[in-house]
């Protein structure tokens, strides 16, 4: 599926800010699921952005904008093609191995330990053992589980929570948005041996929940042993599939937040952020 992405953040300020440095993860990743066919990076007042790999191989890219200004726009232009659902391979049904003998969960044990939002507390150990009280089961049926679990349990609920809400405060709250049911995910994944990484992106929603604005969106990735990462959405309770497009790849959101920066002079006066997803007819060649 061919997709074209618009995503805009719009800053205003009391009076002028200047000397404004930002980093942004915008750009779609290339996987197995995914290429990114074209992307584009513009800013009002103008800039030059340069761009970087991150530890987690997500693309970076940051620019500065030194003089006075009002207000400040960011908009990031891309068109992405996913792989189509019926050439996806299938999960395995693989057992979880004991992690101190299985090198593969070795080199993933950053995923498999608390982070910045998702501090591994005893409440989500006990969350975790309740989301799996049906019984062992293959490493992909367990991260289906709790994101069921989760999808079951917590009410998406916009405003309910915050930017800064971590995952013990979303599991006490049962409730929240596609950020906190990610972070919850990846702290019930992590107590239960399975390493899970936090994904930002978008999806073509063509039935949004109440309350659910077009907007960037937030699942989980869990590793299977002898497969490698696979995608599960517990907003929605399904893999993601070819709708989805996946930007970057972190512990959690700390790692990898859309826009973010610094600037000296006045306040944030408001902050905006559109997005547009839609699919995209391939251009057409006249023979």
């Amino acid at each position: 599926m061919l997709i074209s992405l618009v995503h805009r953040t719009k800053f205003a300020y009391v009076g002028k800010a200047r000397d404004s440095f930002n980093e942004v993860h915008l750009k779609p990743l290339d996987d197995a699921g995914q290429i990114c066919r074209s992307f584009e990076l513009r800013t009002n007042p103008a800039s030059q952005a340069r761009e970087y790999v991150d530890f987690y191989g997500n693309t970076v890219h940051y620019f500065d904008v030194v003089a006075e200004h009002s207000s400040l726009l960011i908009e990031a232009i891309s068109e992405v093609e996913t792989t189509p659902d019926a050439a996806r391979s299938k999960v395995p049904e693989v057992m979880m191995p004991a992690p101190e003998s299985n090198q593969e969960i070795e080199m993933n044990a950053e995923f498999l330990s608390g982070s910045h939002y998702v501090e591994l507390d005893v409440d989500l150990w006990k969350e975790a053992k309740d989301a799996l009280s049906s019984g062992p089961a293959d490493v992909w049926t367990n991260v289906q589980r709790i994101g069921h679990h989760i999808y079951k349990n917590f009410a998406y609920k916009p405003k309910s929570t915050g930017v800064g809400t971590r995952a013990s405060d979303a599991l006490k709250l049962r409730s929240g948005v596609c950020q906190d049911f990610a972070h919850v995910a990846l702290g019930l994944c992590r107590c239960s041996g399975i390493p899970a990484r936090y994904v930002s992106g978008y999806f073509i929603n063509t039935s949004r929940r109440e309350g659910e604005d077009e907007a960037s969106h937030a699942w989980i990735e869990a590793y299977i042993p002898t497969f490698g990462w696979a995608s599960f959405d517990p907003t929605h309770d399904r893999p993601a599939d070819e709708r989805y497009i996946k930007a970057a790849t972190g512990r959690d959101y700390a790692d990898i937040r859309p826009v973010s920066g610094t600037y000296r002079g006045g306040k944030t006066r408001s902050l905006k952020v559109e997005v547009e997803v839609r699919a995209a007819q391939p251009a057409r060649v006249d023979c």
